[in-house]
């Protein structure tokens, strides 16, 4: 009790309010508050401008500036106590370190703050903080946490506090900016916005649930593939050892030759298998981490931080399509097996100089699907496709439910994005990312289009050919006209024959590089096949000629 005694003494008498140290020339109010010299002048100057002054600890008010007369005594004592040594700093007082939040009234050494205001964009320690407490005039104020990104709130242009958000460019403003450069757009208050979102984060956990569920489903699916492959393949490597062995020492090098594709084919498909494996294990990981995210996001108090925030969290990336994972059969190799026994039968009777009319083929465990010969063969494929409008080039107009895209003479006064097409390129993707075997059908009206898939990557602004479907590396197109087509990849163009129907097809096995398009009338026609490499994920999407009216739409396929 007497060492509590001692620090309240010493903090009462010779510690300066407003810096917390030691006082430096001590005056004294006609209130009977005690401050360093400096600090109380620095405190009035800034009371200057409203012709009254305050005392800072009790807010008593006087007409007129005081004038202040160094107090002897407290000198004295703060003499003495700096002959016998600083006093320590008292022990209750936590002073802001690295990483904390600082009072931003305090001079000289901060104390750590405990509590931030939303309306005077100031942090406070507990002793500046009873104002907010005691009066009146703070009673509305907002507090929150210690926040270090109080300044997040001050408009740039303004220097206003964002009390409002602009719907229509997605971002938070002041009400300076309402009256300015967003009028006209659809605003609302920050906290209104942030109750929608609020919202919508409820139903976002149950979705990324319901993925993490999906996703380890396929996990389970993907191990069972690898146990798969490897059990088929060490079955079919001990029956190609039991088959040679009955042959002569002239077989043993062809024995070997096959041993040794089927282990390399067994490691590419294992390999392939754990790879896929390895993609869904890190997008679990990953939506794991973001929904833990948005539990801790939604429990921010400060409404801009949370908006600031949401759209980098909310954003999902496109899942990995159960489609790219095709479970196949456990005889792998048994095709394998049954070639070498009757290989091993005939050898019997046949004559070593006849051997070299037999070559051993490369064996290709996992062969690509055949391509379906019906149109209802290829509607077990179908595949939806909506157009993403933060692709849409301004002169297009979408549908309201995303299927169709229509060239207009006005241009649309759509947000800025970085995966819009700008330009004079009137281009639009779809939302999904096509892996897998996929079909679907674009039905067109109007002069000419393009039907078209690239790689997300595909360059979005300027005039050049690498933003074009067609014209790059990126993107393969089929161009529709009223009387002919063309296939265009990396700029050269292919004329193809066909047809002439306003409903084109395309059929696209990603992991075998197929990408084929057909005249879709009474009976389907294929127009032109790419077989080829892709090595990312493909969207759908098309291009409309500089013809008003021109539309095209993806079908809904029964």
């Amino acid at each position: 009790m007497a060492q509590r005694g001692v620090q309240l003494d010493r903090e009462t008498l010779i510690s300066c309010p407003i810096c917390l140290d030691l006082l430096k020339d001590p005056v004294t109010t006609s209130c009977g508050h005690s401050y360093c010299m400096k600090c109380i002048k620095g405190f009035w100057d800034g009371e200057d401008e409203k012709k009254i002054h305050s005392c800072p600890q009790c807010r008593q008010s006087f007409t007129s500036r005081p004038v202040l007369l160094k107090n002897t005594m407290l000198a004295a004592l703060v003499e003495e106590l700096k002959k016998n040594g600083p006093p320590h700093a008292p022990a209750d007082l936590c002073y802001a370190g690295a990483g904390d939040v600082a009072c931003d009234v305090c001079t000289g050494r901060k104390l750590r703050a405990c509590k931030s205001c939303l309306v005077c964009l100031a942090s406070y320690c507990d002793k500046h903080l009873q104002p907010h407490y005691e009066s009146a005039v703070f009673k509305k104020h907002k507090l929150v946490e210690p926040s270090k990104k109080l300044q997040e709130n001050i408009c740039s242009r303004h220097d206003e506090v964002m009390k409002l958000f602009c719907r229509t460019d997605e971002q938070c403003i002041c009400y300076l900016c309402s009256v300015d450069e967003h009028k006209g757009h659809d605003t609302v208050s920050a906290a209104a916005e942030r109750a929608e979102r609020q919202r919508e984060l409820k139903r976002s956990p149950l979705n990324i649930q319901q993925r993490i569920q999906d996703g380890e489903k396929e996990v389970k699916r993907l191990q069972q593939e690898v146990e798969a492959v490897n059990g088929s393949a060490d079955k079919a490597v001990e029956d190609s050892e039991k088959a040679f062995t009955e042959l002569i020492r002239l077989m043993e090098k062809r024995s070997s030759d096959v041993k040794q594709k089927l282990r390399s084919q067994q490691k590419r498909e294992v390999s392939r298998v754990r790879e896929l494996q390895e993609k869904l294990e890190q997008e679990i990981s990953e939506l794991k981490r973001r929904d833990a995210e948005l539990k801790l996001l939604s429990h921010t108090e400060d409404h801009n931080h949370f908006l600031h925030s949401y759209p980098s969290l909310s954003a999902l990336s496109e899942p990995t399509h159960s489609s790219s994972i095709n479970i196949r059969p456990l005889s792998y190799f048994e095709d394998v097996t049954a070639a070498l026994s009757a290989v091993r039968d005939k050898l019997q009777d046949v004559l070593r100089e006849e051997w070299t009319n037999i070559s051993p083929t490369e064996v290709d465990v996992l062969l690509p699907a055949a391509e379906p010969a019906t149109r209802a063969g290829f509607f077990k494929y179908s595949q939806e496709i909506t157009l993403d409008p933060n692709t849409a080039n301004t002169r297009l107009v979408l549908s309201e439910g995303g299927r169709k895209a229509t060239f207009v003479k006005q241009q649309q006064s759509y947000s800025r994005h970085p995966d819009r097409f700008t330009g004079c390129y009137a281009q639009v993707l779809s939302r999904e990312s096509l892996t897998g075997r996929c079909y679907w059908e674009v039905e067109w009206r109007g002069g000419a289009v393009r039907v078209a898939v690239a790689y997300k990557n595909i360059s979005r602004a300027g005039w050049g050919d690498e933003c074009v479907f067609g014209l790059n590396d990126k993107s393969w197109s089929l161009d529709c006209n009223k009387n002919s087509y063309s296939f265009c990849y990396n700029s050269i163009d292919t004329l193809v024959s066909g047809p002439q129907s306003s409903r084109v097809g395309v059929y696209l096995d990603h992991r075998a590089g197929v990408l084929s398009f057909y005249s879709v009338s009474e009976a389907m026609t294929l127009l032109h096949r790419v077989q080829t490499t892709f090595t990312q994920p493909l969207h759908a999407g098309v291009y409309l000629d500089y013809d008003y009216g021109n539309t095209s739409e993806f079908c809904k396929l029964k």
